[in-house]
């Protein structure tokens, strides 16, 4: 479906004319798809954003539009077209896309990220002071584990849907010879997915490490090609700090451990993303941070989660959600989005990315996160 032009027959297009509408004329086979997809969000009862925001004066505004990759409306749409049940149902098949399609993804941006608008520029990078956060459950009587993550795209590259294989190959070389260079705590080994063996297949599922060929929501975005060429996963010695290759986006860089311990977390990811950075340009924008292939990922794309254990709470969901909401959290089962709560135990994350620094978003999470305790233990 869809599909952008890959690097090959892109060189032979035309330039664009200066208000990029020229050249970028879109095929007559993608309109009928477009249209017909269209159709068919219209007449569904979808509860998506794209829904909410695609009306037929953006729909026309933007049907014929391309980037210089080639991507189409179509290659932003086609997954939440395709799965109904999607709540945001977008996705950026290049960095081009939040500019050429602004029409489309700055009001979802705006509703998915607390009125982030198109006006607004999300601040410099910014880690804060580590020292300031501590050990949410010293006594470890609620909290699981703890995790922080971050998504980053390499600078120069299109995001998933537009790679060609020869760009998956070469992206993963660049990726694993710069974490080849890792030192100390972070020292580890990068497994390539093209040709591993049964054993590490298993091993790396049993740690919960191992991503699996894209979701539905992924697939239909185009964004699981070539698989599994390029995609490989990097984890150190203790197992508490890891890195994806091309899953979702280029890299994310994952820091974890059993417990509480915020801050030893959220230290191990920074050392790394500041290490990482120094050898791997990224793809930023000014106005909207760190760009990601998702939209709901813009801006610091921090995600600081803990699989946490309330079951006076959970005995009252709304409860649950309400004091989540307040703190700007989101409540999620225990394998992450559209799963339940295994056991009793949820995955409970900030939910703002864009619009606030890398620190603010996390410490977000460690307040929000001991006033859920504090509630808890008062029940």
């Amino acid at each position: 479906m869809g599909g952008c032009a890959t690097k090959e027959n892109k060189e032979n297009k035309p330039a664009d004319g200066a208000d990029g509408k020229a050249a970028a004329m879109v095929d007559a086979a993608t309109i009928e798809k477009l249209e017909a997809g269209f159709s068919k969000l219209q007449a569904s009862d979808s509860k998506s954003l794209l829904k909410k925001y695609l009306t037929r004066e953006v729909f026309d505004a933007l049907k014929n539009k391309k980037t210089s990759f080639g991507s189409t409306l179509l290659d932003c749409i086609q997954s939440g077209i395709e799965n109904l049940d999607s709540g945001v149902g977008i996705y950026a098949p290049d960095a081009e896309s939040y500019t050429v399609f602004a029409d489309l993804f700055d009001p979802i941006i705006e509703d998915y990220h607390n009125g982030f608008k198109k006006t607004d520029k999300h601040p410099p990078k910014n880690w804060g002071d580590v020292e300031t956060l501590g050990n949410l459950d010293p006594a470890g009587e609620f909290i699981v584990s703890t995790r922080v993550r971050c998504g980053r795209s390499m600078e120069g590259y299109p995001f998933n849907p537009c790679l060609t294989e020869a760009q998956y190959k070469e992206m993963e070389d660049k990726v694993s010879s710069t974490l080849s260079g890792l030192e100390g705590e972070l020292k580890g080994t990068f497994y390539p997915l093209t040709g591993m063996s049964k054993e590490t297949q298993q091993q790396l599922i049993d740690d919960h490490f191992l991503f699996k060929e894209g979701d539905r929501f992924l697939q239909a975005a185009n964004a699981c090609r070539f698989w599994p060429t390029g995609r490989g996963i990097y984890h150190n010695e203790n197992k508490t700090f890891l890195v994806w290759c091309n899953e979702e986006d280029h890299l994310r860089i994952i820091s974890m451990q059993m417990g509480g311990d915020l801050k030893q977390v959220y230290k191990r990811l920074v050392t790394a993303v500041n290490d990482i950075e120094k050898r791997i340009p990224f793809s930023h924008n000014d106005r909207l941070g760190f760009l990601t292939f998702c939209p709901t990922n813009l801006g610091t794309t921090v995600r600081a989660s803990v699989h946490i254990k309330l079951p006076k709470l959970a005995a009252d969901k709304a409860k649950l959600e309400e004091v989540a909401s307040k703190y700007h959290l989101q409540v999620r089962g225990t394998r992450g989005e559209h799963t339940e709560a295994e056991g009793g135990v949820y995955d409970i994350s900030n939910k703002r990315r864009m619009g606030l620094t890398e620190y603010d978003a996390v410490k977000e999470m460690y307040d929000g996160i001991a006033e859920l305790i504090k509630i808890e233990k008062s029940l």
